[in-house]
């Protein structure tokens, strides 16, 4: 098969795969045929000369973001919580076979996030995006982090993909609800600890986190996306107009492996729109983008989105 015809079909199935939505994570480093292209750019005033043209920049962000606040990224030196590895409890399946350790799992999560504040990523995010609407350009965020720490930095356009700890939704009647409770219920109090000893709490059903919806009284499960879900159609209809309209894109703190949204970055450099990657450490996509940034994206970000010469004062 020809190299234009390798690429279709990549495409394709890309395409294919966003449509469905289905979190997979994969810790396979794919090289790809698709990209014949010299190494990304690492010129910072390059990129500030493409930024400085944009009109409607999307920012995808990932678990790399929240770590400069403190949030753990639940993989690497932090990837088991007490003996288990954090993705086997973030399914369907874990959920169903024993919710109160599950719970027990995003509680600590939640009180652990709970307890942060925003980083200097989130604020230069969000102070781009205030600064760029009076030019009459726009500021997406599309988000991996089921934090709230870019809203509360002050972004405002967020789409986030894996939904939300900040949220429960009843495994009854369906009701989404906003909770930021500490503890969630009184059951969870003191519970979530994740030392490699700790004992389950083996918490009964009826004392975790009830609906509170008149006459329903059902099981709360976080309103996040496990392994193995489907994501939010409506959530992935607008993330897919945005990467289709974007004359820019940052992908800034992802590691790629995490789908669909691993190929949301070249879904847009497919059109040839600039990418720009910031990271610690190059990525499985890295190839694919136009620049490739490196170190905390504390440091890089705030410099590459900061106001430039040529707008107006």
């Amino acid at each position: 098969m020809s190299l234009s015809g390798l690429l279709a079909k990549m495409l394709l199935k890309n395409r294919a795969m966003l449509s469905l939505g289905l979190r997979m994570c994969s810790n396979h480093v794919t090289t790809g045929t698709a990209v014949e292209s010299a190494k990304p750019s690492s010129d910072m005033s390059e990129f500030r000369s493409v930024f400085s043209k944009a009109k409607h920049i999307a920012i995808i962000t990932g678990a790399g973001v929240s770590a400069e606040s403190g949030v753990p990224t639940f993989r690497g030196e932090h990837e088991k919580w007490r003996k288990w590895v954090s993705q086997d409890l973030a399914t369907p399946e874990a959920f169903s076979r024993n919710p109160s350790r599950v719970w027990e799992f995003y509680h600590y999560r939640r009180e652990l996030v709970l307890d942060k504040k925003p980083s200097a990523v989130h604020v230069a995010i969000a102070e781009c995006e205030a600064r760029l609407k009076k030019q009459g350009r726009t500021v997406v965020v599309i988000t991996q982090c089921i934090d709230d720490l870019h809203r509360q930095a002050g972004s405002k356009h967020v789409l986030k993909v894996h939904g939300s700890l900040m949220e429960t939704r009843c495994m009854s009647c369906g009701q989404v609800t906003v909770n930021k409770r500490s503890p969630i219920c009184a059951a969870l109090k003191g519970k979530g600890a994740p030392g490699l000893n700790v004992a389950d709490a083996q918490i009964p059903v009826d004392k975790l986190p009830r609906c509170e919806e008149r006459d329903c009284h059902g099981l709360l499960r976080p309103n996040v996306v496990f392994f193995g879900e489907t994501l939010d159609s409506h959530i992935l209809t607008k993330v897919e107009k945005e990467i289709e309209i974007c004359d820019l894109c940052l992908v800034v703190g992802t590691s790629s492996i995490v789908y669909p949204a691993a190929m949301f970055g070249p879904r847009v450099a497919s059109r040839g729109v600039p990418v720009a990657e910031f990271n610690m450490s190059t990525t499985p996509k890295t190839e694919y983008f136009t620049y490739h940034f490196q170190g905390p994206c504390g440091t890089t970000l705030p410099l590459a989105l900061a106001q430039h010469e040529s707008e107006a004062f």
